[in-house]
């Protein structure tokens, strides 16, 4: 299937880029996908893009999609999270902007062989980088049940993480995205499974953060872009749970305000500076209009930070 993408909050990212101040400038897609964030910059001013991913599918498609835009855009093969060491080696010094459209794509969702899907059947997979050797069928059948249940509590916010995790267990080995749907549904009580959108859904986000790491590194990411920003320059962040929002959050308040002092010392000592300032005061969110239209904005917030140098 082609490597289709709506991009969500399209306007809010566009003016929190603040990409009109900076027409010649460089910007980072650090979650290319399908490229429709970077589409936009790249239709609405003379700026380059640079656009990272570690999904080699994205950056196929994404190369395709943008190739009018010629030396305008490049495409690099990696995790965000290595953003500075990627932008040394193509000769970057600093953004003028940085996007992170966190979480799985539209492209891995919609295409059932990568096992992201709960509504279809495929090998229990998961990898937003099919390069790396963790799998969802790993997980499942390798960690013990302490470790699942955890996991499913800590990532999905799974009430019945204990009783998913026991059911998972004694149903194993399990294969397939199917296999893994059924031990839920056995686990999730009739009347709870009433009131959820899908009983499967908080367990698979759960697994697909473990085996992509999307958590663990996220607040070092954050940090990392930001020092990648000249003066001025601004990192926006969509996030797509609670989990992610709340990190976003606090990391931007610390890096207003790193200050690791007692609260009445009168003079700060510990010497740690202030990076920029947090532009969001609260996040953004998509309009009735955009969540009517892409049922994936629904749950989209947005914030944004701004790199002030002394």
């Amino acid at each position: 299937m082609d490597f289709a993408h709506v991009p969500v909050l399209p306007e809010q990212c566009m003016r929190l880029l603040n990409i009109q101040e900076r027409p010649q400038g460089l910007f980072v897609d650090g979650t290319l996908g399908g490229g429709g964030h970077t589409e936009l910059i790249l239709q609405r001013t003379q700026a380059r893009v640079i656009g990272i991913d570690r999904d080699a599918d994205a950056i196929a498609a994404a190369s395709k999609r943008l190739q009018p835009y010629g030396e305008r855009f490049q495409a690099v093969k990696g995790n965000y999270v290595d953003m500075p060491q990627i932008l040394m080696r193509t000769g970057v010094r600093a953004a003028d902007g940085v996007l992170l459209d966190l979480g799985v794509s539209s492209y891995q969702l919609d295409t059932p062989e990568r096992g992201f899907s709960f509504h279809n059947d495929a090998p229990l997979d998961m990898r937003m980088d099919q390069s790396a050797s963790l799998t969802a069928k790993d997980v499942v059948n390798g960690y013990s049940e302490e470790e699942l249940a955890r996991i499913l509590f800590e990532y999905g916010e799974e009430r019945w993480a204990k009783r998913i995790a026991q059911f998972i267990v004694r149903s194993r080995p399990l294969s397939t995205t199917m296999d893994l749907v059924r031990v839920i549904d056995q686990a999730v009580p009739k009347a709870v499974r009433r009131e959820v959108s899908h009983p499967a859904r908080r367990s698979f986000q759960a697994l697909r953060i473990e085996v992509n790491g999307e958590l663990t590194d996220l607040q070092r990411a954050l940090e990392n872009a930001c020092s990648c920003l000249a003066d001025g320059g601004r990192l926006v962040v969509i996030s797509f749970h609670s989990l992610e929002d709340r990190i976003v959050k606090q990391t931007f308040q610390r890096m207003q305000n790193p200050c690791t002092c007692p609260p009445k010392t009168p003079v700060c000592v510990c010497g740690k500076k202030p990076l920029g300032v947090v532009i969001t005061r609260h996040p953004e969110v998509a309009e009735k209009e955009e969540t009517d239209a892409n049922i994936r904005s629904r749950s989209a917030k947005v914030r944004a930070f701004e790199r002030r140098l002394e």
